[in-house]
């Protein structure tokens, strides 16, 4: 049985693990009996002695994403206008959906969607003059002088 990080371990182990601990196998000896931590043994029978459960709880942070409804009014706003900003996005959000979002949620949204931010292209370039002096004519002179 292999386990992943977020995924709960299945009822059938659960309950055997359970079975084989009530049925007097010490914990450290069921643990890697089921490939289960002792951690966790101690875990499911402190839960089943305060709670009666040994089902697994629903798992936590597994949350929809908050702009998930609105993504293919985010794309046609960005299609018309590619060169806004996050805060303009955000703010465009407030006034016509009514839904608050932080810079990173719609960086991170964007982001998933494929979408990308350009410059404006009619920005003057960052520099008017030459970065490099000209070059020395022929024949020794400079034309630095």
């Amino acid at each position: 049985m292999s386990w992943r990080r977020g995924k709960s371990y299945s009822q059938d182990l659960r309950e055997r693990v359970l079975a084989a601990v009530d049925g007097g196998t010490p914990v450290y000896q069921a643990a890697p009996l089921f490939r289960v931590s002792v951690s966790y043994i101690y875990k499911a029978l402190g839960r089943r002695r305060a709670t009666g459960e040994i089902t697994a709880r629903p798992q936590r942070c597994h949350l929809a994403w908050k702009l998930e409804p609105y993504h293919q009014a985010i794309r046609d706003r960005v299609s018309s206008q590619p060169d806004a900003t996050l805060d303009e996005l955000r703010a465009w959000m407030v006034t016509n959906h009514g839904i608050s979002v932080s810079q990173g949620g719609m960086w991170n949204t964007l982001h998933r969607l494929g979408l990308t931010l350009k410059k404006r292209h009619t920005t003057r370039p960052n520099r008017i003059a030459p970065t490099l002096p000209k070059p020395a004519r022929l024949g020794g002179e400079s034309s630095r002088l």
